[in-house]
């Protein structure tokens, strides 16, 4: 008698198992497809030597880690390893505030998708660096984002652009499916 209740005990906890794992494989493959949107629409050339430097945050997508950043700025210097150092630097609270800032890690997995690019921040964790708006003549503004739609960054590598350059930017960005209204115009000043 306790042996078929042992049996039955395992085979519940078998199926309890099984259950789970297909549970969290539908999650994940759910996860994995249900992206609203397509992928960017990356640049298709992107000379990482002209792209290093300052670039200046003009507006982005607010998000936890920079809300309360004002004046952000990116700095990106080649490494002797191929790779590029960032820096990004902001300003808490306004533009009086406190400095802060970060390094992180960037890199372009395959040549072959040059505006593709993948940042590893505290070493911890890697996100995409999607680039898909240049300047291409100049490099003098770029378009930065994610497949999901989540994140959006308008850099610039002045401290404030036109007009017209702006409403470019938001075209750009608009056509691959952001939506404007949740767009953050960030207090800048040179630095």
């Amino acid at each position: 008698m306790n042996g078929n209740k042992e049996g039955k005990r395992m085979k519940r906890k078998a199926l309890l198992s099984l259950g789970g794992l297909l549970a969290m494989f539908v999650m994940l493959a759910s996860c994995a497809t249900s992206s609203k949107y397509p992928p960017l629409d990356t640049v298709g050339s992107l000379d990482l030597d002209r792209y290093l430097g300052s670039w200046y945050e003009i507006a982005r997508y607010q998000h936890r880690f920079e809300k309360n950043l004002v004046g952000a700025k990116a700095d990106y210097s080649l490494r002797d390893d191929g790779r590029i150092q960032v820096v990004n630097s902001g300003i808490k609270g306004d533009l009086e505030g406190k400095l802060s800032s970060v390094k992180a890690l960037a890199w372009r997995p395959d040549d072959e998708v040059p505006g593709r690019l993948k940042v590893r921040f505290f070493g911890l964790f890697t996100s995409d660096y999607l680039v898909f708006g240049l300047d291409e003549e100049e490099y003098q503004w770029a378009l930065v984002g994610s497949d999901d739609r989540d994140f959006l960054w308008f850099l610039s590598r002045t401290p404030e652009v036109s007009d017209a350059t702006l409403d470019i930017m938001k075209a750009i960005a608009v056509e691959q499916g952001y939506d404007m209204e949740q767009l953050f115009l960030v207090p800048q000043k040179e630095r």
